[in-house]
C-alpha cells in the first residue's frame, strides 16, 4: 500500500489537468493550478525549515486557499491542523501549542488574534496571511499571494504511506483532541469510499489512480455546505470528490444562507451537497418550499446526492427534501474517531430518524464489554474495529480509554450509545457524555430534541438536564420557533411530545429562545444550552 494525499492529488491533476478542482465565490482554478500553487507553498514552508512532520495551522473560512494550503502541507510530508476561527486567544494557544504547530496559514480578517497571542506560540516559524480585504499585511507575516507569486513549484519527493494524518476535534467536552490516522490508509479509505459509491473496482496502487479517475462517469461537483475546518466538510466535501477527480465547491461566507447555497447549486450543477443534520437540512428545505410558492422553484436537477454526518437527520425533513428532487440522502454515522454506520433514503425507500446498518467490524457493547444481542433491548456503546486511528495526539490516558481491545480485536469508542434491533440495524441514541440521569432513568437529549422539533412550529431544540431535588435532574428544552411560525405555547409543545415519548423522556420545561446555538457545523453547543437553562429555568 503506497497512498499518500499528496501523490494522489498530483495523479489527478496529471490525468485530468484542465478539469475544475476548486470554485470559491465564483473563483475557479483547474487541476493543474491548484497543483502549481501548493507546490509553490510548499516551497515557502521549505524555505522556512518545515519538512516531513511538521504541523502547520490553517486558520482559514472555506475558501481555495483553505485546499491549497492543506495540500501543500501534505506535499512537504507535513500535517495540515484544522483550527476553529470561532476560537478565542487562549483556545487558538492550546490548540497550535498542543499540536506543535511550525506555522500558521490565517485569515486576515483574524490578523489581531494573531497579534494578540503570537509571543505564546514561540514553536511557530512562520506566519502566513491570506488576504481577504479587511486587515493590512500584519507586521511579520508573509503575504499568501505574494509568497507563491515569488516561489518556484517544489519538485515531486518519495513519501511514505506511514506520515500521519491528524485532525483536532472538541467533541461535546474537554480541550481539543487531535486524532491520528495513518495517512495513506486515511486517503486509501475515501478512495474506497468513492469507488463503492460509484459500483467501480478502486485502484490497488497511488500509481493507477490517474488512469482510474478516467472510469468516474459524471466526476462529482461537491458543494460544502459545512466548515472545511470539520472533519465532515473536510473529507466528504474535498478529499473524497477530488480523490475521484472531481471539484470542490466553496463559499467563504459565514453563517448558513440557504439561497445563497440553492443559488451554487444552479450556478455550477453541483451533484453533491454536504450538510450537517437537521440544522443544515431544515433551512434548506424551507427555501426550497418558500421558492416553489413563489412560482421560481430552484433548479436542483443535477443535484444527485445530499451527504450528512455528526448530527441528527429527521425523516420528516428527508420527507420533504425528496419531494423537491429525486435525490440520494446519505446520513453517515460516524465522528473524526471513525465511521459506524449509514442510512440511505431515497423515494423508493425511507429510513427512520437515528436507524443505520452498521459497517463491517462495527459493533455494540455494554459498559461490562458483552456484546449486546440483537432484539435485547439493552443500551450500549457503538464501537469500531475497521479503521481505529492511532490515537489522540499527546494524550495516552485518553487513547487508551477510546481506543482499547475487546478479544484480542482493537476497536475505537467514540462515545455514542445505542440499542441494537432484531434486523441487526441499530438505533442510535446519543453521546453519553451529555447523557441526564433523571429519576435513576438515562435519557439521551437527542431522542427528546427529535420529539420537540417534530412541532410544526418549532425551527430548532436542544435539551439538557438541570439539578433537580427529587429527580437529580429534570429535562429542559431550549427552543426556537419558525420564522413563520406564530408560537405554541409550552404546556402545548410539552403535551405533543407526550404523543412521542416514554413519561419519563418528556421536558418538564420548555424555555423559548430567538437562537439555539450551535457550531458552524452544526453540532449542539450543550455547554451554552447548559448554561442558559441554569440561568433562565
Amino acid at each position: 500500500m503506497d497512498f499518500h494525499f499528496a501523490t494522489a492529488f498530483e495523479q489527478v491533476a496529471d490525468a485530468v489537468p484542465n478539469r475544475t478542482a476548486l470554485i470559491c465565490d465564483g473563483e475557479a482554478k483547474t487541476w493543474a493550478e491548484y497543483d502549481d500553487r501548493a507546490a509553490r507553498f510548499a516551497t515557502v514552508l521549505a524555505d522556512h525549515g518545515l519538512g516531513p512532520g511538521s504541523k502547520v495551522g490553517i486558520y482559514l473560512h472555506n475558501s481555495n486557499e483553505y485546499q491549497e494550503a492543506q495540500y501543500g502541507v501534505f506535499k512537504i510530508r507535513g500535517c495540515p491542523i484544522n483550527v476553529n476561527y470561532r476560537y478565542k486567544a487562549d483556545e487558538l494557544v492550546y490548540l497550535l501549542d498542543n499540536a506543535d504547530a511550525e506555522a500558521v496559514v490565517f485569515q486576515a480578517a483574524y490578523a489581531m488574534r494573531i497579534w494578540e497571542i503570537r509571543e505564546r506560540l514561540p514553536k511557530v516559524k512562520l506566519f502566513v496571511q491570506v488576504d481577504d480585504g479587511t486587515e493590512s499585511l500584519l507586521k511579520g507575516a508573509v503575504d499568501y499571494e505574494r509568497a507563491l507569486r515569488n516561489a518556484a513549484p517544489q519538485a515531486r519527493v518519495e513519501r511514505s504511506p506511514d506520515d500521519v494524518y491528524m485532525l483536532y476535534t472538541g467533541g461535546t467536552t474537554g480541550m481539543p483532541k487531535g486524532v491520528m490516522y495513518p495517512g495513506g490508509q486515511f486517503c486509501q479509505y475515501f478512495v474506497a469510499m468513492g469507488a463503492q459509491g460509484r459500483e467501480l473496482p478502486p485502484p490497488e496502487r497511488v500509481g493507477e489512480l490517474g488512469e482510474w479517475v478516467h472510469t468516474v462517469a459524471q466526476p462529482p461537483v461537491s458543494l460544502v455546505a459545512c466548515p472545511l475546518m470539520h472533519g465532515t466538510g473536510c473529507w466528504l466535501g474535498s478529499f473524497l470528490p477530488h480523490l475521484m477527480g472531481g471539484t470542490s465547491v466553496t463559499t467563504s461566507r459565514l453563517g448558513l444562507d440557504p439561497d445563497l447555497l440553492w443559488g451554487l447549486v444552479e450556478q455550477h450543477r453541483v451533484t453533491d451537497m454536504v450538510i450537517v443534520g437537521d440544522a443544515f437540512a431544515k433551512p434548506l428545505l424551507a427555501a426550497l418550499d418558500a421558492a416553489a410558492r413563489r412560482g421560481n422553484p430552484y433548479d436542483v436537477t443535477s443535484l444527485r446526492q445530499i451527504m450528512s454526518s455528526g448530527v441528527m437527520w429527521s425523516q420528516e425533513t428527508k420527507r420533504g427534501l425528496l419531494e423537491h428532487g429525486d435525490f440520494v440522502l446519505a446520513d453517515v454515522m460516524g465522528s473524526t474517531e471513525g465511521g459506524m454506520g449509514s442510512s440511505v433514503t431515497t423515494r423508493e425507500s425511507t429510513a427512520q430518524t437515528a436507524k443505520f446498518t452498521l459497517n463491517e467490524g462495527v459493533k455494540v457493547f455494554t459498559e461490562d464489554g458483552r456484546e449486546v444481542r440483537s432484539g435485547s433491548g439493552e443500551i450500549g456503546m457503538v464501537a469500531t474495529s475497521g479503521f481505529v486511528p492511532l490515537g489522540y495526539y499527546k494524550d495516552p490516558e485518553k487513547s487508551a480509554a477510546t481506543f482499547r481491545e475487546i478479544d484480542g480485536v482493537r476497536y475505537s469508542f467514540p462515545g455514542d450509545f445505542a440499542t441494537v434491533e432484531a434486523d441487526g440495524t441499530i438505533t442510535l441514541l446519543g453521546r453519553g457524555s451529555v447523557c441526564i440521569n433523571t429519576g435513576g432513568e438515562k435519557v439521551f437529549p437527542e431522542e427528546v430534541e427529535e420529539a420537540v422539533k417534530r412541532h410544526a412550529d418549532i425551527l430548532d431544540c436542544l435539551v439538557v438536564g438541570v439539578p433537580d431535588e427529587r429527580f437529580g435532574e429534570r429535562i429542559v428544552a431550549l427552543a426556537s420557533y419558525r420564522t413563520e411560525a406564530g408560537g405554541c405555547a409550552e404546556a402545548d409543545l410539552i403535551e405533543f411530545t407526550k404523543a412521542h415519548l416514554s413519561g419519563y423522556k418528556v421536558p418538564r420545561q420548555v424555555l423559548f429562545v430567538d437562537t439555539v446555538r450551535r457550531a458552524p457545523n452544526g453540532k449542539a453547543d450543550y455547554k451554552w444550552a447548559k448554561a442558559t437553562a441554569l440561568e433562565l429555568a
